[in-house]
């Protein structure tokens, strides 16, 4: 059973300066809800109310966000906004959160490792806090990979299929399918050459690790950026453990470009009731005006 989650939340973000000089990349918004929400919220559907946050530098507004404000609470109160009041006090009640801050940026790999002392000897989840993942089956992606976790009793990595000529961009997993959308993990790529790669399974940012992962990493010595890479981890991890891939049914939406992050606002605006229609408008007219 997965009973607590982990969520990096450290990074710089200078994709998206100067606008992440102080404001953290995991704060920016999906129409009006920053991305960390949505992805703590996966977590709490799948299950999971403890959750460890790590942090960085500028990262103060995480913090915020997710502890309850009293004087804005009343405000509401007295309003008589209620509707936004109970959204409001639903966002600090949710989870149970916890914070560690990261004293140095040393990577990924680097920043699970704070989590050991927190995690104990369980197996956990690992949520990417810059990436968010929607569903299509109704199930949190997290959830699919609980399941599978529980039927085979190893690691399990989500994984996403990218256009070949993409795979460069991504880690992408060697192994066999044992199951519909289940994969036997033998190994990992880091931005293979397409001619080269084994696959065109890309990892998606969602994990189910067991505990031992945290010896993994202590042995990793630094790789890219003379950083400690989770991904050099799970390769150790993978050739002495039983490790899975998840094929998850749903899709990625990375905020970790410009381009993307306005992508993927359309995308969830569209879902919006307040803002469905005005939008759908709005672009029919752009398109329109375009042609012109």
């Amino acid at each position: 059973m997965i009973r607590k989650a982990v969520i990096p939340a450290a990074g710089f973000g200078t994709r998206f300066l100067p606008l992440t000089k102080a404001q953290p990349k995991e704060m920016l918004p999906i129409v009006d809800t920053p991305t960390i929400q949505l992805v703590v919220e996966e977590a709490v559907e799948s299950g999971i109310t403890d959750i460890l946050m790590v942090i960085g530098k500028s990262k103060r507004a995480i913090e915020e966000h997710f502890d309850r404000n009293f004087e804005l609470e009343k405000e509401l109160e007295e309003k008589g906004r209620d509707e936004l009041l109970a959204r409001t006090r639903r966002i600090s009640g949710m989870a149970n959160i916890h914070f560690i801050w990261q004293k140095e940026l040393n990577g990924l790999g680097d920043a699970v490792s704070y989590a050991r002392s927190h995690v104990g000897n369980e197996p956990f989840a690992l949520l990417l806090g810059d990436t968010v993942l929607e569903s299509f089956s109704g199930e949190p992606v997290t959830r699919q990979l609980m399941n599978v976790f529980e039927e085979h009793l190893g690691s399990v990595v989500a994984l996403e299929e990218v256009p070949s000529e993409k795979v460069s961009r991504y880690g992408i997993m060697e192994g066999k399918e044992i199951a519909a959308g289940v994969y036997r993990v033998r190994d990992f790529l880091e931005k293979p050459d397409p001619a080269e790669a084994p696959s065109n399974l890309a990892f998606a940012g969602r994990y189910i690790f067991m505990p031992d992962i945290f010896d993994f990493l202590v042995q990793t010595g630094r790789g890219k950026n003379n950083e400690i890479q989770l991904t050099d981890a799970m390769r150790a991890m993978a050739q002495s453990r039983p490790m899975f891939g998840c094929r998850f049914n749903g899709k990625r939406h990375d905020i970790g470009n410009k381009f993307d992050f306005i992508k993927t606002n359309i995308h969830y605006a569209l879902k919006h009731p307040e803002m469905k229609e005005p939008l759908s408008e709005y672009l029919r007219e752009l398109v329109k005006s375009l042609g012109e």
